[in-house]
Order: structure tokens, then C-alpha cells, then sequence
């Protein structure tokens, strides 16, 4: 920890607050405090007329009220907060005068090894165990006596949200309770869709009406339930959506489903399965609402008295709009509807060495600004994804530098399960760097926007419930140029389905002007896809066990020629919507000058060199392209390259590697991943890679 943090012994500043050695004032933070305090000593004095503050709002009051009395102290302030449970009442809004100064910055940290929990929910209480005769009928046999309920608007919960949304949740001894779902895990499929309304895409033929015949008779058990919704991947594999149910026939073995329907529509064989059914509440860990009477039912895992349930019940935990020079420090959030934190402009904003966890949407959201950042922060079971970096301007080409290093991301899009990243970048010029991503049904990064670098980050078992998919994902426009994926480490991505196929590095539909540099793919399906997209450079990689380990096609010659024949103007329209005729862009970027005039459906520019690929397939080129227009040179294919250890997952090279020979740079892997030097809320052991 830096040394501005380490704070000695106290003096009085304006018998207000405390001056540390370093010069920063501290405010103190404690469950049992008194916002009427002055927060200047840790514990309440014997006259009870001083002591810690109990809110962090009221910390927040005490610092503008300093300010207004003078300039901050050379070493700024810092709000220390004691051990314990601090539900919040309502989210803490900091604005830009709630701001610190350069060398002198507002510190809100929890108290060394302290456990310090800020929380969004309310913990239930009034468990009854379920006794009415009409409820336990509807139950499983298996569950009945084992079932609690509790009254939600008794707790003054009146807004529940709704399944698709999210909503209110349920959490136990700090792991998220499952919804009562049938079936308990996995999926069931559709028999056949009803055919007044055929859809029909890429060869398959649906239907665009919600309406679908089921196998077998377990919804006949589902009479007179009231709000049941299932969730399903109707058309594509990589577009999930709630729907709720607006009736079932039995008889048919027909399901209608409520409007909106799914954009794309629904398709035979297609997966889904039920949600909030309490027929359905059949297995310790699960929960249903009525949302009318505001009943929660649930089994524990464990007994009520020996652990704690807590619902969630504000939306975000903290606000910065436009403050600069803030840090969060060592707390654990969690049990928020939305994200915990969310970020609006200022500068050198830090969401530092925390626990995010159990929240409705992602764990920070940062837009706009400059020079924000999440550091050492360990996030999981978010409903949404994780990180969002927004930043820069895109008329200038001025970058953000916005960053998120050092994260342990995983277990992520518990709830929204496609499209929601571990970090999502955007903008203009930020940074992705030493982070760990894992478990998750779909991306890990997705990026839109320019000049971003992503570089020492591990990638291991994501995608692991979706198809035509990449960890690193970007796609469908030709201006978002100058972005760098370099020393990653892929490895044991997922494998659903049979149709495209997952991806480590997936440049889909026209992604252009990237660069791919000295990455490691193991057993990470298609390696790079080029998907019709040019100037794309994939140089100095690692390939093993890949299939194939580069792609490349010209899509938009066959099932994509829409996007060229007048029917699609997407492409066009993006290029025309930056100024790339002038600068910066014509300087940064002068391929785009020429691009329209240059059979634009073909991937040209694009370069294949210097790469080792072992086990699996070396190079697919689709549509039949050669290597008149893709350039490939000075690859080692199928050749040993004479790694330390391959059986050890060690690919590092040895000094005798014929790679070498060829040009190929040593790949500097003992930087890639979490450094365990620095800031981290969690860090999970040397060997824990799932093999």
C-alpha cells in the first residue's frame, strides 16, 4: 500500500478532525456512531459527546464542510470506516464538490484487516414456516415442511421489479439463492413452433409468434401459477431473453407466450427452461415471490437461524458524478439491484482492492471522465458483467486511459447471461490489463471504439453456454481501428453446440485495424476469426491445440452480401459517421481514405506471420481466399517448437526453438495474469485453473 495510506498517530485539526503524519485528516466510520459526532476518534468518548460518525453520508457532509473552512491539507482526507454491516439507506451521491486535489485526495476506506460490508438489501426476518394447505399442495412433496416464507412489504419492499428485469433477489450466507426453475439444471427444448408466422434465417425456419409446443406433462403441474417466465435461447444460441407466460394448454401441449416477443424469433429444438414457478421449488437453495401479496418462499440450504438471507433493495450503493481525486478502498459491496458503484466524469476516480459481489447488473460502471480505474478488485456473481470503461472522444481520437488491472472477474452474468462482459470498453484509448476472467456463459471482453489496449490478462472457461462466440469480441464496423490484444493467456474455453464455434479472439463482421501479438490459445476453439474485416494483423501468437487456430473469410461475398447490395447500410453509415477524411483520423488511420474504392467486401491488409500453431488445425481461408489477399509468412506449423513444458501447460520456449529462426519474440508469460505484488481483495491459489 502506498505510503499516503499508512497513517500514524493523531492531532486535533480544528477539533474537528484528525491529522495523520502524512498530513491527511481522518474521519472515522462505526457501526456504533452518531452522525451528530465529529467523527475525530475511533471510539465514543465517556461523556458521549464525541466519536465516530455512523454513515458515510454524513463523512461526506463533514469533508464539505472542512473544505468550505479552507484548502485541503497536503495529504487530503481520509474516511475511515470500522469493521461491520452498514446497510444503506440510500445511495451515497458524491459530486464535484465532494472532490479531492491532486496530492491531496478524498480516501473512503475500510479499517485494516477489517471486514467491512456495504449493503444494498435487507436482511429478512419474520420467517414462518409455510403452513397453509393451499400452498403446500402446490409444493413438491419433498419440499413441504422444509419451505419459509416471509412478508417483503413488511420490511417496506413495495417495488419487486420483475423476473426479466431482475428485480428484487434473494441471498444467502453471500451466495445467490436460484429462482425455483424447472428444470433444476440445463435446459429443455421445444417440440415445434406454431407456423402462422414462419421466420426464416440463415436456412433455419421458425416463427416470429411466441408460441410453441412442449415435449412431456410437466407444466400440467403448473396450474393457477400466476407469474411464470422462462428463459431461453429462442433463435440463436448468443441471444437469450426473459419472456413471461401468458397461458398453457395442457391438452395442446401449447405454450403462449406474453408480448414483446423475441426479436428473432423461435425455433424447433430451440432450449429454455421455467423460472418463479413454485411448483417448482423442490431443492434446498431455492426461493419464489408472489409479487401481489409480496410473499417470499424459500428452502434454505442450511437452517435460517444459522445463516443470514438478505434481499436486495437499492439500486446502487455510490454515485460519482463529475468528483475527482476519489478512492474506495477495502470494502465489500454487494446485495444491490444495479451496480454498485457507477462513475460519471472527474478524474482519477479508483475503485480499489474490494469485493463486488451479489449485485443486479455490473460491478462498476465508469463513463466518461479520464483516467478512472478499478484495481485489485475480486468480483463475482454479478447479474450483468462486470467492469464498464467508457472514456475518450472519438471526434479528437483523445484518449480516456481509463483502467481496469489487476481484477479478478468470475462467476459473472449469473443473470443476463449474453453480451454482458467481464469488462466492457468503449470510447477511446483505455486500458484492460494483469486481470483473471472466468466462468461465464458468454464474452469476457467486448470492446467498441479505438486505440484500447488489452494486454496480460488470463481468459479461462468463459463461453461456456453460448455459440458463435469469442472471449475477446469485436465487431461490425471498419473506423474502430488501432486497438491492440497482446500477451493473453486463452485457454480451456468453452464448447457448446455445434454451429460456429467459440473463439479466443473473435474480430466478427468487418472488425478492422487490430492487432493480435504474442497471445497464448490453448484448447481455445477457433483461435482468431477474421470475419471479412481487413488490416487486421495476427503476429508473434501461440496456437495449441486450436481448431483451426486462424480463421479468415470474405463473408460478405456469400451469406453477408447484404451489407453490400443496398439492403444493409450499416458498414457505410458507420464510416461515414467519423471524419476520416480529415484529421486526426485521416492521419491515424489513412487505410480508411482509400477503403471505399478498394473492392471494400474483400479482407485485404490483412497479415498472418510469425505465429506457432501445434495439435488441432493450422489456417482456414473461406470463400476462396488464397494468399493473393491474406499475407502469411514465416509461420512454424506442426513443427516442435520445443516448448519447457507442454505437458505442464508451460509454453514458453526454449533457446534452441526453430521459432526463433523465423522471428519470433519471446512471449513474456510470467507478466501475464494477476500480479500478486499489488492491490487485491482476493486471490485465488497458483494452481487454480480448472485443467
Amino acid at each position: 500500500m502506498h505510503p499516503l495510506f499508512k497513517f500514524a498517530a493523531v492531532l486535533l485539526l480544528s477539533g474537528a478532525a484528525a491529522l495523520t503524519a502524512s498530513g491527511a485528516v481522518t474521519l472515522h466510520v462505526a457501526p456504533n456512531g452518531n452522525d451528530a459526532w465529529t467523527g475525530q476518534d475511533v471510539q465514543p468518548n465517556a461523556e458521549g459527546t464525541a466519536g465516530p460518525l455512523a454513515t458515510l453520508a454524513a463523512a461526506r457532509d463533514a469533508i464539505r464542510a472542512l473544505k468550505s473552512r479552507g484548502p485541503l491539507p497536503p495529504g487530503g482526507v481520509v474516511v475511515e470506516v470500522a469493521g461491520g454491516v452498514y446497510e444503506l439507506a440510500q445511495t451515497l451521491e458524491l459530486a464535484a464538490e465532494d472532490s479531492g486535489e491532486e496530492g491531496s485526495p478524498i480516501v473512503y476506506r475500510a479499517a485494516p484487516e477489517m471486514e467491512v460490508r456495504l449493503v444494498g438489501g435487507k436482511v429478512v426476518t419474520g420467517w414462518q414456516l409455510v403452513a397453509d394447505p393451499a400452498v403446500l399442495e402446490r409444493l413438491a412433496p419433498a419440499a413441504r415442511g422444509k419451505v419459509w416464507q416471509a412478508n417483503l412489504k413488511a420490511l417496506g419492499i413495495a417495488e419487486f421489479g420483475n423476473v426479466a428485469s431482475g428485480g428484487v433477489e434473494l441471498f444467502f450466507n453471500d451466495q445467490p439463492a436460484r429462482l425455483a426453475r424447472w428444470p433444476n439444471a440445463d435446459f429443455v427444448n421445444i417440440r415445434d413452433v406454431t407456423k402462422e408466422v414462419p421466420e426464416t434465417s440463415h436456412g433455419r425456419t421458425g416463427s416470429k409468434v411466441g408460441n410453441f409446443y412442449y415435449e412431456g406433462d410437466r407444466p400440467s403441474r403448473w396450474r393457477g401459477e400466476k407469474d411464470i417466465w422462462l428463459h431461453g435461447y429462442w433463435f440463436w444460441d448468443w441471444s437469450d431473453q426473459y419472456q413471461q407466460v401468458e397461458s398453457i394448454d395442457v391438452d395442446q401441449q401449447l405454450v403462449r407466450l406474453a408480448k414483446p416477443y423475441h426479436g428473432y424469433g423461435y425455433l424447433p429444438a430451440a432450449r429454455y427452461y421455467a423460472l418463479n414457478v413454485r411448483a417448482e421449488l423442490d431443492e434446498p437453495g431455492e426461493w419464489q415471490l408472489d409479487r401481489e401479496t409480496g410473499t417470499l418462499y424459500f428452502w434454505p440450504p442450511a437452517p435460517l437461524e444459522e445463516g443470514r438471507a438478505m434481499v436486495s433493495a437499492l439500486e446502487t450503493l455510490a454515485t460519482l458524478t463529475d468528483a475527482s481525486h476519489v478512492r474506495f478502498e477495502g470494502f465489500i459491496m454487494e446485495a444491490v439491484r444495479g451496480a454498485a458503484v457507477k462513475i460519471a466524469g472527474g478524474t482519477d476516480v479508483q475503485i480499489a482492492d474490494c469485493t463486488i459481489r451479489n449485485t443486479g447488473d455490473i460491478a462498476v460502471d465508469v463513463r466518461g471522465g479520464k483516467n478512472n480505474a478499478v484495481i485489485g478488485c475480486d468480483i463475482s456473481n454479478t447479474a450483468g458483467g462486470g467492469i464498464s470503461l467508457d472514456g475518450g472522444d472519438l471526434a479528437t481520437l483523445t484518449p480516456g486511459e481509463h483502467l481496469a488491472e489487476n481484477n479478478h472477474i468470475h462467476h459473472y452474468a449469473r443473470w443476463k447471461r449474453t453480451y454482458t462482459p467481464a469488462v466492457a470498453i468503449s470510447g477511446v484509448g483505455n486500458r484492460i490489463r494483469h486481470n483473471l476472467f472466468n466462468d461465464a456463459p458468454h464474452n469476457a471482453v467486448q470492446l467498441s471504439g479505438n486505440d484500447h489496449l488489452i494486454e496480460f490478462n488470463e481468459f479461462h472457461h468463459v463461453c461456456l453456454e453460448t455459440d458463435d462466440v469469442g472471449a475477446f469480441y469485436m465487431g461490425r464496423n471498419w473506423t474502430q481501428r488501432g486497438n491492440v490484444v497482446r500477451y493473453n493467456y486463452f485457454h480451456h474455453l468453452g464448447r457448446h453446440g455445434g454451429g460456429v464455434g467459440v473463439m479466443a479472439v473473435y474480430l466478427d463482421d468487418w472488425a478492422s485495424g487490430t492487432t493480435v501479438y504474442g497471445n497464448i490459445c490453448f484448447q481455445a476453439g477457433r483461435a482468431v476469426l477474421i470475419g471479412g474485416g481487413r488490416d487486421n494483423r495476427v503476429e508473434n501468437n501461440v496456437f495449441v491445440d486450436c481448431t483451426p487456430s486462424i480463421h479468415v473469410d470474405a463473408r460478405g461475398l456469400g451469406w453477408a452480401k447484404s451489407y453490400f447490395d443496398g439492403s444493409d447500410n450499416t458498414l457505410f453509415d458507420r464510416l461515414q459517421a467519423v471524419d476520416y477524411r480529415h484529421p486526426p483520423w485521416r492521419d491515424r488511420y489513412p487505410e480508411l481514405l482509400t477503403l471505399l474504392d478498394d473492392e471494400p467486401v474483400m479482407p485485404k491488409g490483412n497479415v498472418i506471420a510469425r505465429n506457432i500453431s501445434v495439435g488441432g488445425r493450422w489456417l482456414d481461408l473461406a470463400d476462396r481466399l488464397t494468399d493473393a489477399t491474406v499475407k502469411i509468412e514465416d509461420n512454424l506449423v506442426d513443427v516442435d517448437p520445443l516448448f519447457v513444458d507442454r505437458a505442464k501447460e508451460d509454453f514458453r520456449l526454449q533457446p534452441s526453438s526453430p521459432a526463433f529462426k523465423l522471428g519470433f519474440k519471446a512471449i513474456p508469460v510470467e507478466n501475464i495474469g494477476l500480479e500478486r505484488s499489488k492491490l487485491g481483495a482476493s486471490r485465488p491459489p497458483a494452481d487454480a485453473a480448472a485443467k
